[in-house]
């Protein structure tokens, strides 16, 4: 079966799965699932507004807006931007990330971020348009978020990321797994857990363990990276963390919160690449306010940053005050 065979095949199952929209009730897919998030968030189906269900389409896409999609709306048309290539490797999922001027080699490595107390349901809004924007890897928020940045962001290839122990750490294995699960029912798509510093630093290791593996557990088939908060930590407590976070298989490990002592620095960066290896992620975060301090980071081995300074990273500029 040759390209142009895959495409004529994507576009006919297209127009059918369009044309049944209003002549049938919604099926179960295979793989689907329904999950409640304490937000009130329901996942079953990807759209808003499912083809057919009332009004006429007007151009936009119904993932993002009620009662308004076009012809390229990959909800109600979903195969006809896939190329050959991925619908022959069966991809379960596919997401299209055009770069555009605004866009820059650095922004699909930091996880633009907003986790202050007071942060407002208008501030979150404009993180998630200037994630769009950007086209930043996240958005970084507290869990109270999460739903409405997964509304917000559905359709683009920026992703939720959240925040589990935070910024303390010292909550239970149970609360922090429960947390984890919640984050995800309501539709994270990263967790960024704050491991029990008093319990490293008071050489209980297997505390710390039990508390990476439960949440680990609970995110399976997410990114889990796990905050050291290194300013707190001696040398050897970094190496440890480091090493009980690999164990424990999590995908990342982090330098901080933003809200302890210190931030990241290129020396922690670098000891933390050098302990998990290349098989694991290293994401710097706390006091990256330019590009210059971001460059330094990549160069020391972070392959994703945190950081509210995003823009101005992006733009060569410098970070306005307040920002982390």
């Amino acid at each position: 079966m040759n390209d142009e065979d895959i495409k004529k095949i994507a576009a006919e199952v297209a127009r059918i799965m369009k044309g049944q929209g209003a002549a049938e009730p919604a099926r179960k897919m295979p793989g689907d699932s329904v999950s409640i998030g304490t937000a009130g968030k329901v996942f079953q189906h990807p759209l808003v507004n499912k083809p057919g269900a009332g009004k006429q389409c007007s151009g936009g896409d119904c993932r993002l807006e009620p009662n308004t999609c076009g012809p390229n709306c990959q909800g109600c048309n979903p195969l006809n931007s896939y190329t050959p290539q991925q619908i022959k490797a069966s991809a379960d999922r596919v997401s299209f990330c055009n770069p555009n001027e605004a866009s820059s080699s650095i922004a699909g490595m930091i996880d633009h971020t907003l986790l202050k107390a007071n942060a407002t349901q208008e501030e979150i809004g404009k993180l998630c348009e200037e994630a769009r924007k950007y086209r930043f890897a996240s958005v970084c928020v507290n869990p109270g978020y999460v739903a409405l940045c997964s509304r917000l962001l559905r359709g683009s290839c920026v992703k939720v990321c959240t925040v589990i122990g935070f910024p303390l750490g010292s909550t239970t294995p149970t609360v922090k797994a429960i947390e984890a699960r919640d984050a995800i029912a309501n539709g994270a798509d990263e967790i960024d857990m704050v491991i029990n510093i008093g319990a490293l630093k008071s050489g209980n290791d297997q505390l710390v363990l039990d508390d990476i593996k439960a949440v680990r557990e609970a995110t399976r088939g997410k990114c889990l990276k796990v905050i050291l908060e290194t300013s707190y930590l001696t040398k050897d407590e970094k190496v440890r963390a480091c090493k009980m976070s690999k164990q424990a298989q999590a995908d990342f490990v982090k330098t901080s919160t933003g809200f302890g002592s210190g931030g990241a620095t290129p020396e922690d960066v670098a000891l933390m690449r050098e302990t998990v290896g290349p098989e694991m992620g290293v994401k710097a975060s706390g006091g990256i306010k330019n590009a210059e301090v971001a460059a330094a980071m990549i160069k020391a081995g972070a392959n994703r940053l945190g950081t509210s300074a995003s823009i101005a990273i992006v733009s060569g500029g410098e970070a306005a005050k307040g920002q982390y």
